[in-house]
């Protein structure tokens, strides 16, 4: 008697369950988007089409309602579609509009890839540098090497060398041209910080992957090497890093932009190693020669954002 009514009872349970589901595709059926759906495709759908679709046009119309209420879908960041396959009624899935710009975003945040380089440089954009005097040059020079390239991306065109004091937005500019190449031009930038870069370098000698690193760098669509020359630079280094790095992309004429607070004639005063009490000035001067032939130099002044209170006057009451 038990088993009867255990039974009757799934029974009863089997019976309701069809009877809401055939309520809901009767209702889904009814919706305004699949009898639009239906009288558009009218003609090149099969007799039997709503017989045999009718799982699928529920399908489509509960997702739907997912979406419009917030919860969670099916296929979360695609919005369902009903389509016409082989005369039958079936349901794809498409990227929301959503989906589409985080897709893009994150499309073009690949596209710059920065190696120890500050956090700030991820959202630098040409349109929020600030144009004052002393770096509206700078800016102009920036827009004009942007343009250049993404007309015409196969083609050379020499970079910039950005040299001033510290803290007036070199980095920052540097920043900004790797966002605006890859926005307007899809177009990939590999933005390094040289001094960490020697020391990483140097460490990769006991790895033996000196060589696997530099051929690396060489080979970015757009390289940017950032605070060259803010440390000292040892001969090795200069020689057969920095060397063969340069000489492979003006060989390949690949653009390459540098930021420095040294200006270049400066520069080859560095890496002579007059400061250091040596004199390699022909090694240094080719390595100068890669450089002006990749980049024209371009001042960028003004106050230091990085550290207002050095901008302060000196004063004898303070």
């Amino acid at each position: 008697m038990e088993d009867m009514r255990k039974r009757l009872a799934m029974l009863m349970d089997s019976r309701q369950w069809r009877e809401r589901y055939f309520k809901m595709v009767k209702a889904a059926l009814q919706d305004s988007d699949v009898q639009t759906f239906l009288k558009q495709h009218e003609a090149e759908l099969a007799d039997d089409a709503i017989d045999r679709g009718t799982a699928k046009i529920y399908e489509f119309v509960s997702e739907r309602n997912k979406i419009a209420r917030g919860e969670l879908p099916l296929a979360p960041g695609y919005q369902p579609t009903l389509v016409v396959a082989n005369g039958l009624i079936d349901v794809a899935y498409e990227p929301t509009d959503a989906k589409m710009a985080a897709d893009e975003e994150a499309k073009q945040a690949s596209l710059v890839t920065s190696v120890n380089m500050p956090k700030d440089i991820h959202d630098a954009s040409l349109t929020n540098y600030d144009p004052t005097d002393e770096r509206v040059d700078a800016l102009l020079a920036a827009n004009r090497f942007v343009l250049a390239v993404v007309a015409d991306p196969k083609t050379f065109h020499q970079g910039l060398y950005l040299s001033g004091p510290f803290g007036v937005g070199k980095t920052y500019l540097l920043g900004a041209i790797a966002n605006d190449l890859a926005s307007k031009g899809g177009i990939a930038t590999t933005l390094l910080h040289v001094p960490t870069f020697v020391v990483e370098m140097k460490s990769a000698i006991g790895s033996n992957t000196v060589l696997k690193k530099i051929d690396r760098v060489k080979r970015a669509q757009v390289l940017m090497l950032d605070d060259i020359g803010a440390e000292s630079i040892s001969p090795w280094v200069r020689d057969d890093v920095l060397g063969i790095i340069l000489q492979y992309r003006m060989q390949e004429k690949m653009p390459t932009l540098f930021s420095s607070n040294k200006s270049m004639a400066d520069l080859t005063e560095s890496l002579a190693g007059t400061d250091r009490g040596n004199s390699e000035m022909l090694k240094a001067q080719r390595i100068m020669e890669r450089i002006r032939f990749l980049a024209k130099e371009v001042m960028v002044g003004g106050e230091n954002r990085r550290n207002p209170m050095t901008n302060k006057v000196p004063n004898d009451k303070e």
